[in-house]
């Protein structure tokens, strides 16, 4: 085993028997090994100095590169360390060059396995040190779910979290314990399981029959919701974002499923909600200045069923500068602060993020767009004018809507390449 190297390798539930015998001596005869206290205790002759491994990784990383070429170097991790587990974050700060990873079979595989059900058509998550309400929309697309549970998000608080968003009753099995004398598998019912208790190393998994069972009050798209699907202060003369201006303005917003969104201005929350749909694993701030619009946003996101949507009383620039940097800003309202909210926004902007700005007037279009240059952001204008069908008795004409500057403004990566 090479000292240039530290081994990072998968431990099934079973234990030390889950490995071949190289791997064991491996691990009997490093000079340090790190782990969490449970997989320590698995190994109790160990020879070399053992590291306990918690809320310590940036000094167990540390650890490990002051010892690299010193020392023969071991990480234990739960099952396959490349599946939620510590390999990425290891090779990460150490480097793929200083690591080999050598992988188990995972609890999830394990629990499938135990309840005689095929895994490579489920969709596979974890809770643990994650918030809950990153799950949602995995959970609503699918219909076999394996989920790794904490003490902290257990399975009666998946339940009561799934149940409360208006989610179908399904068979659950909860799979405790797995390759111990105490292993317990207990196969119920969502509603039933929110009262119930287990150990706190377990695999949630959820069968639904079908996905003909939507969620109730979630959009049919993602995209292009019409404006009277929100609800909106005053229906027909609310300042909301068109259906065809908002889907362009979040088309120019280029984002991803893990996109950070800052929304300013947010007014009825319609580019709100639709990009959390788009950024479903990411997350989406609405900043609103009036209460009762406030209110309204509230009630949208209720409607829609958007977890990953949080929405910000204030005033921008106001409060900006405590979320989250973003990958892509929109402002579909300033209060005449462009200026301020575009110094913040660039500043904590990400490279290569977009602020998407819609203007009306010309004026304000050319105040946006100076700041914009003046920030050194690769700036487009497009202009875009609707027409829609209206029934006049018998005849259709086409009546127009306010023509939209859709102002963009890219910030290039630092070394200037995009």
């Amino acid at each position: 085993m090479p000292k240039s190297k530290v081994y990072i390798i998968g431990v099934a539930p079973s234990g030390a028997t889950s490995l071949q015998p190289e791997t064991r001596r491996m691990i009997d005869h490093a000079d340090m090994v790190f782990g969490g206290e449970r997989l320590i205790e698995m190994f109790p002759e160990l020879s070399g100095q053992k590291v306990i491994i918690g809320n310590n990784l940036a000094e167990v990383a540390q650890m490990i590169k002051n010892n690299l070429e010193q020392k023969q170097l071991i990480v234990l991790s739960s099952g396959d360390p490349g599946f939620y587990g510590i390999a990425k974050y290891l090779t990460n700060k150490l480097g793929k060059d200083n690591v080999e990873i050598i992988p188990n079979i995972s609890s999830l595989q394990l629990a499938f396995a135990r309840i005689k059900e095929s895994w490579d058509d489920a969709s596979l998550l974890s809770v643990h040190s994650r918030p809950i309400e990153e799950i949602f929309d995995v959970v609503c697309s699918s219909r076999k779910i394996g989920i790794l549970t904490d003490d902290r998000n257990r399975p009666d608080i998946i339940a009561r979290f799934l149940m409360e968003k208006g989610f179908e009753n399904c068979k659950v099995h909860i799979c405790q314990d797995l390759g111990s004398d105490k292993e317990k598998i207990t196969t119920t019912n969502l509603n039933s399981l929110a009262g119930m208790q287990f150990a706190p190393l377990n695999i949630m998994i959820l069968i639904r029959d079908s996905l003909s069972v939507s969620i109730p009050n979630t959009p049919r798209q993602i995209l292009g919701i019409g404006e009277d699907e929100f609800l909106q202060r005053a229906p027909g003369k609310s300042l909301i974002t068109k259906l065809e201006i908002r889907a362009i303005s979040l088309a120019k917003m280029e984002l991803t499923e893990n996109s950070i969104v800052w929304d300013i201005g947010a007014g009825s929350g319609a580019v709100s909600i639709e990009a959390s749909l788009l950024a479903h694993k990411g997350y989406v701030f609405a900043i609103e200045k009036t209460e009762e619009q406030v209110a309204i946003i509230r009630r949208n996101i209720e409607k829609f069923k958007r977890s990953n949507l949080h929405v910000i009383h204030d005033t921008a620039p106001s409060g900006l500068d405590a979320l989250p940097d973003p990958t892509a800003v929109f402002i579909g309202g300033s209060g005449g602060q462009i200026g301020p909210i575009l110094e913040v926004a660039c500043s904590h902007l990400k490279d290569d993020g977009r602020i998407v700005i819609n203007a009306i007037t010309i004026e304000n279009l050319n105040a946006a767009f100076n700041e914009l240059k003046d920030k050194a952001l690769k700036t487009e204008i497009t202009l875009v004018s609707i027409s829609r069908s209206k029934e006049i008795l018998d005849l259709t004409r086409l009546e127009g809507l306010n023509p939209v500057f859709i102002l963009t403004g890219r910030k290039e990566t630092r070394n200037g390449l995009t």
